[in-house]
Order: C-alpha cells, then structure tokens, then sequence
C-alpha cells in the first residue's frame, strides 16, 4: 500500500521544488541540465574554452528559441559544457494579463513555468539530436534537473560569475570525468 499521494513513478526519487511556490511566478531562476549519464556529448573544453559540437550547437539554438517562443522570458546568461547546460532565466511579468498562480501537477504541465520551459527545451533539443543521428529514442539528458529560484542580486552576479567561469574551471569541476588527470590536448 502507498502512504503518499504522489505518482507512482515520484517514490524514490528526490523531489527539489518548494512546495506552494508558484514556478511561473516572475523572477529569476538558475538552471543546470545534464547530459545522459553525464557523457560529454557537447563537445570539449580546450584552452579553457568551450569547443561546441554539433549536439551542443543544436543546445545552444533551442535555448535562444525558448525567448523567441515566450515572450514572457528572457534569457540571461548560460553556458553549454560538455556535459551539461547551466542558465539563468528571468521570467517577465506582463501586467495583468500573464495568469492566477498555479502549481504545476505531475501530468499537467503549467504554460509558462519553469519545470514546463526546460521540459520543451529538453524535448526539442531531443528531437533534433535523435533525428540527425537517426536513433528515434535515444536519451539525451537526464531525467531530472536543477533549479533554483535566485532571490536578490548578489546571488544573481554570484551565479552569472559561476557560468561564466566554467570553461575555464573546467578542469577542476566535479561534474568533468576527467578533472584533475594529467592530458595533453
């Protein structure tokens, strides 16, 4: 028997949302999505710069499609890395007229959130990847990602420092299957 009114597919897995916080309320909000199984399969850092592939180039044009798509959000800065994408997006209030506050429910997505943005990046960058390797489902990210809303300025600049530096730091990251080994490139 269950003890938890969550889906069946949630038991077992960590749920990072805050409860009751409304994911498509105005704001600022940082975003990590990794790679499946944290391959590097956007291309390499080099000279502590990052060198995109096709894959990462195809990463980099859906996510400036998500503010041509949505007026309601404009992107800030963002960073794609061998195996994984970071960015920070500001959501826009637009008087009015943007929408009541909801809360995202598994199944139902809510037009305009965050957990709904990354969802369509995520599908869409899916889509082309699999379509030019022609393998109709192959897993290109990971299940789950990383959020957090971003509540003043100082963490603001503290996360764009971050993005920014992460080709350079690259080969000290935690997430770099190869940090911290001697190679020549």
């Amino acid at each position: 028997m269950r003890t938890s009114s969550l889906p069946k597919e949630f038991h077992g897995r960590k749920l990072l949302r805050l409860k009751s916080y409304d994911y498509a309320s105005a704001g600022a909000y940082f975003v990590t999505i990794c790679a499946w199984k944290k391959k590097c399969i956007f291309g390499q850092v080099v000279d502590c710069e990052m060198g995109r592939n096709d894959v990462g180039d195809v990463a980099l044009d859906e996510w400036l499609q998500t503010e041509r798509l949505r007026p309601y959000v404009q992107l800030d800065v963002f960073a794609v890395v061998p195996n994984h994408f970071h960015a920070i997006l500001l959501l826009k209030e637009e008087g009015t007229a943007r929408r009541a506050p909801t809360i995202e429910r598994f199944g139902k997505p809510t037009t305009g959130s965050i957990p709904t943005i990354v969802r369509a990046f995520k599908s869409s960058v899916t889509v082309r990847v699999n379509k030019a390797r022609k393998t109709p489902s192959a897993p290109v990210w990971q299940r789950n990602y990383f959020e957090r809303i971003i509540r003043d300025e100082e963490e603001l600049n503290r996360i764009r420092e971050y993005i920014l530096y992460k080709p350079i730091l690259w080969d000290q990251d935690l997430e770099n299957p190869l940090a911290g080994t001697a190679r020549k490139m």
